[in-house]
């Protein structure tokens, strides 16, 4: 069963009054969009025994609140349309208006999914004149918590001049796409959070299961076990840092820096946090499927991405209970990430790459987007484009190049290697002259710069090495790019050997 039906402790917090009136849940409000072409799920609570009616348009069916007061009903599919209103009553009578019938995408991921519209100036300057009526937003407030969740503080809405700013620019990229190509209303509900780490979107069950990933528990344990008393020493900082402060303004002084708090059980970083502050409380809601955004804050540990990002998305379906939902993810732009090692960034994306071997699942590459010096590129619509791109392709089986060209297989031809590319579109080009980006390396695995050019819809590389084995393309944080393929696609970074990365041992 579903998780928010396992939630007792949560059920016996709510008030006996709010029990006894019939409520629906929080996710759905006016203006929203429902999932066309599949059952739809409506949930809520009432009183114990109460017997409900719950119509749709002319849907209509009869579900019984449990003991626990919680009820669940899976109304018939219905085809896109609307607007339509959702009808629930027992006691009282909730009505939920002006709802369509569409396809609804989750949006999620870290800070550049998180990006609004209103921080770009070329966002800012859309979401100032645009309007409409079949495109809807649900935005989730930000909310960590060691606990399963039922309900977000959040409001269906149209798009509009007012609504828009801000919201997601990669968010809305995607739907306004898919708006500007498909004849049916598009629903987009935003939920993800600025600097958070894959396992916060996981299930801690689920992140126990898998020997790679529990380091991550480990460190988490000790955390949890050392907060009291990192907390009682934060305390008596805070206590010396507020007579600090307050002795330094009344000087005219800049007061010395205020004290970081401790990670705390709730943390955002902490595992399953996030899933149980943002993702729970829209399960099972009927969707779509799923645009991501994320993998910054795992790149130091992109090896172990290897085996979380597959988990994370596997878990995310199997509690939503829609079977191989589509799982469209960005690949991270070039950047010179000067914290860590220069080829971490490449690891990740290496990571990311290797889950399109999950079905149902699309790449967007975004490496020729970046900014040296900037881990936000500002060019999010693109970024939504690229990812609409997959979704017509894949999701709604439109004949569209979904990528930039993905490396598929080599040979070597004597002092040359030949690379062998899917995705290629309308043929390879090359951008800003010659070909760069290429390092091939001998038995020895020692890479060197390389030459290339374009044969066909296969690329030759060469380089002063006797005996080439393997190739690496664009294989840095902040690489050299030069190869697309007809439509202004970039290809996608990739090396043909497999050996121990840097990031192998991080966990």
């Amino acid at each position: 069963m579903y998780d928010w039906i396992r939630l007792t402790l949560l059920t016996t917090v709510l008030t006996l009054p709010a029990l006894a009136q019939v409520q629906v849940a929080s996710v759905f409000s006016d203006h929203m969009v429902l999932q066309r072409d599949k059952p739809i799920a409506v949930w809520g609570t009432a009183a114990a025994g109460e017997q409900l009616a719950v119509s749709i348009g002319e849907h209509r069916a009869s579900p019984v609140a449990g003991s626990d007061g919680r009820w669940l009903v899976h109304m018939p599919a219905m085809a896109a349309g609307g607007p339509v209103e959702l009808r629930v009553k027992g006691t009282n009578e909730v009505v939920i208006k002006d709802v369509l019938l569409g396809d609804v995408w989750i949006c999620s991921g870290q800070s550049n999914m998180h990006w609004a519209m209103n921080r770009s100036k070329d966002t800012k300057d859309v979401s100032q004149t645009v309007d409409d009526a079949k495109l809807r937003l649900l935005q989730v407030p930000t909310r960590a918590n060691r606990e399963l969740q039922t309900s977000v503080d959040a409001k269906w809405t149209h798009v509009t001049p007012k609504s828009l700013p801000g919201f997601s620019a990669v968010a809305y990229g995607f739907g306004r796409h898919l708006r500007s190509t498909l004849d049916v209303p598009v629903g987009l509900l935003h939920t993800s959070w600025g600097g958070t780490r894959a396992e916060a979107w996981t299930r801690e069950a689920t992140l126990a299961k898998h020997e790679v990933l529990a380091p991550i528990l480990d460190r988490w344990a000790q955390t949890y076990q050392r907060y009291p008393e990192a907390k009682a020493r934060h305390d008596k900082a805070m206590m010396q840092w507020q007579a600090k402060a307050k002795a330094a303004r009344a000087d005219g002084k800049k007061p010395p820096r205020r004290p970081g708090a401790p990670m705390d059980p709730d943390h955002r970083h902490a595992p399953g946090r996030l899933y149980n502050g943002m993702i729970a409380p829209l399960v099972p809601l009927a969707f779509k499927g799923v645009i991501w955004y994320q993998g910054e804050s795992n790149a130091s540990r992109a090896y172990q991405y290897r085996t979380l990002f597959p988990v994370m998305i596997r878990d995310w379906r199997d509690a939503f209970g829609q079977g191989q939902l589509p799982f469209l993810f960005v690949q991270l732009a070039a950047f010179e990430d000067k914290r860590g090692h220069p080829q971490a960034w490449a690891e990740l994306r290496e990571a990311q790459a290797m889950t399109l071997s999950l079905p149902n699942t699309g790449m967007a590459c975004t490496i020729d987007l970046g900014v040296k010096n900037n881990i936000h590129p500002p060019h999010k619509l693109e970024v939504g484009r690229r990812l609409a791109l997959w979704a017509l392709a894949d999701t709604y089986g439109q004949d569209v190049v979904p990528s930039g060209p993905m490396f598929s297989h080599f040979t070597v031809e004597g002092s040359a290697i030949r690379l062998h590319f899917k995705h290629v579109g309308s043929g390879l080009v090359k951008k800003g002259g010659e070909l760069v980006g290429f390092e091939i390396a001998s038995r020895d695995g020692k890479f060197e710069s390389a030459t290339a050019e374009i044969d066909g819809n296969t690329v030759l590389v060469r380089g002063e090495v006797s005996e080439p084995r393997h190739v690496r393309y664009a294989w840095r944080h902040w690489p050299q790019i030069s190869l697309f393929n007809g439509e202004g696609l970039p290809a996608v970074p990739f090396r043909t050997d497999d050996r121990k990365g840097v990031t192998a041992d991080a966990r």
